[in-house]
């Protein structure tokens, strides 16, 4: 009775842990996309309403001049809609509900520069399923690189999520707020790493509560 006892309040323990970890974790990115909210959208959007009002003052006595000042407008609009769109798919991709797990992540290994060998078998998870194995993923594209490669294979059989990723080109990793995730939705995620074996990934996930 009382070794039962103990190993609940372990349980308990590592799952205050697991959660506490995961809220810092984040905080740390939340704080991470404030700041390149403010030095990048922001500081253009500020440049482009300076920009604006010289344009209106040499729209008549210099228009020449008028238009080159439009002309680096419209370059700092495209880049604001392209830092903002990088943004958004750090803190949900659009693409993961319209298009689910396979498009979104494609659409990341592309982003990260990551040849990547996706094979997912999973249509219409729960969004915070979705959402966890999104992100697990993007942390192994992560520790990729650019010029890296990886493997990501996904499917569900029998209400479970089955989760393989690998990357060759990282080794020695944790990916700690990765096991949080899986972990706080009833999940098991193992990682296997060690010095230039790569990094390989796997968990199992139900999806039907």
């Amino acid at each position: 009775m009382q070794e039962s006892l103990d190993r609940l309040r372990i349980e308990a323990d590592e799952l205050r842990a697991s959660r506490k970890r995961l809220v810092v974790a984040e905080d740390a990115d939340r704080r991470a996309i404030e700041r390149e909210l403010h030095d990048g959208p922001q500081q253009r959007m500020i440049a482009l309403a300076v920009n604006l009002q010289v344009a209106r003052e040499l729209v008549d006595s210099d228009p020449s001049a008028a238009r080159e000042v439009l002309e680096d407008m419209g370059r700092d609009v495209a880049l604001a809609l392209e830092e903002t769109a990088q943004l958004a798919q750090r803190i949900h991709p659009p693409l993961l509900d319209a298009g689910g797990l396979g498009p979104a992540l494609r659409a990341a290994a592309v982003e990260a520069g990551v040849k990547t060998r996706i094979d997912v078998h999973a249509m219409q998870l729960p969004a915070e399923i979705a959402g966890a194995v999104y992100f697990c993923c993007l942390e192994l594209l992560d520790l990729a690189g650019h010029d890296g490669a990886a493997t990501i294979a996904i499917e569900v059989d029998n209400g479970v999520l089955a989760l393989e990723a690998y990357t060759a080109t990282a080794s020695g990793a944790i990916l700690e707020t990765a096991r949080d995730r899986i972990e706080g939705l009833g999940g098991v995620l193992v990682v296997e790493s060690g010095s230039g074996s790569g990094v390989r990934m796997s968990a199992s996930l139900p999806v039907s509560r």
